[in-house]
């Protein structure tokens, strides 16, 4: 041991701790992914058996007590969980390119989605968000709780774009309304309190904003004319490959937070921005905004950014969905 170099001995057993999870990962992805095809199989015969040979309800009954009896110890087997199988099925049968999504997700992840929601538009928003954010079942109760997919489309149908850039717009990855009910605020909390409740509860901000934000710093300094000005906050979105700068207000948005917000940005792109980065994008985030207020102070300004709201209580779904289904579809 004495031959051997401590940080030549580090980096190979780093390699070798690598090497073990990666092998963990994929050996739970393959156990999944045969569990999920196993139950959608079972589901499948239950269905072709009722429907070719006529058999009723007892069959589910009578195969899981043999099951279980059969497999002794094994889990899954009993009849609600039958019953289940069969509801998978039934559900997605029709629906091939959501069907071939399932054995992405966990078994308790997938039964989540199948008795929660009732469209094949949620269904498939659901499952490829869950999918791509890699959400625990925790997490993805909590999306399902807040009402994301109703929140996602008011603001795909409302959300306020100030430039529409050449390559894919890079404020789609922003929404109009988030829930920040997690930070615990009291009422008549301060934008200090937010902006600290927020650094305090980064797990859970990434969690609604998504995975591809990494935290910069807040209160960020940037020096112009030899003068110190500090952002809210600052992340990196790694897919976009640029700076977000963050400003938080406690109260209605006002025009004249446009103007700083630019000031940010392109402070952030002459002082900070590496050469290979895109364009700093900026989010303003306020407890209530006009939408014709918005619309007009951003219709000339240059920078990317978007006004966007926030809840810091649940919001009620039935007033999301009566608000969704009351704006007008897009062009």
């Amino acid at each position: 041991m004495n031959l051997i170099k401590s940080s030549d001995y580090k980096k190979f057993f780093m390699e070798i701790k690598a090497w073990i999870v990666k092998a963990r990962h994929e050996a739970f992805r393959v156990a999944n992914n045969t569990q999920v095809l196993l139950y959608w199989d079972i589901g499948k015969g239950i269905v072709e058996k009722q429907e070719c040979l006529g058999w009723g309800e007892a069959v589910v009954e009578k195969l899981a007590v043999d099951l279980q009896r059969e497999f002794a110890g094994t889990k899954g087997f009993s009849k609600e969980n039958l019953w289940r199988m069969k509801k998978l099925y039934e559900t997605y049968r029709d629906v091939p390119k959501l069907s071939t999504l399932l054995t992405e997700l966990s078994w308790s992840n997938n039964l989540l989605i199948l008795n929660r929601v009732r469209s094949n538009q949620e269904r498939e928003f659901y499952l490829k968000t869950s999918i791509n954010e890699r959400w625990s079942f925790r997490e993805l109760e909590r999306q399902l709780d807040s009402a994301l997919f109703e929140r996602y489309m008011v603001s795909k149908k409302s959300r306020t774009i100030m430039v529409k850039t050449k390559e894919k717009d890079p404020l789609a990855h922003f929404k109009d309304e988030y829930l920040l009910d997690y930070l615990g605020l009291k009422d008549g909390f301060s934008e200090k309190d937010l902006r600290r409740a927020i650094v305090g509860n980064l797990k859970q901000f990434f969690l609604e904003f998504g995975r591809y934000f990494t935290f910069v710093g807040e209160e960020y300094p940037v020096v112009v004319g030899g003068e110190d000005f500090k952002i809210d906050l600052v992340f990196y979105h790694r897919l976009l490959r640029c700076l977000v700068a963050i400003k938080l207000k406690i109260g209605t948005f006002k025009p004249e937070y446009v103007g700083k917000m630019q000031f940010y940005l392109e402070a952030l792109d002459r002082k900070i921005k590496l050469e290979q980065e895109n364009p700093s994008v900026g989010l303003i985030l306020c407890k209530d905004h006009n939408k014709e207020v918005v619309e007009i102070a951003m219709s000339r300004a240059i920078s990317p950014m978007q006004v966007s709201r926030y809840k810091t209580e649940i919001i009620d779904q039935r007033l999301l969905k009566k608000r969704l289904h009351s704006l007008p579809t897009p062009d």
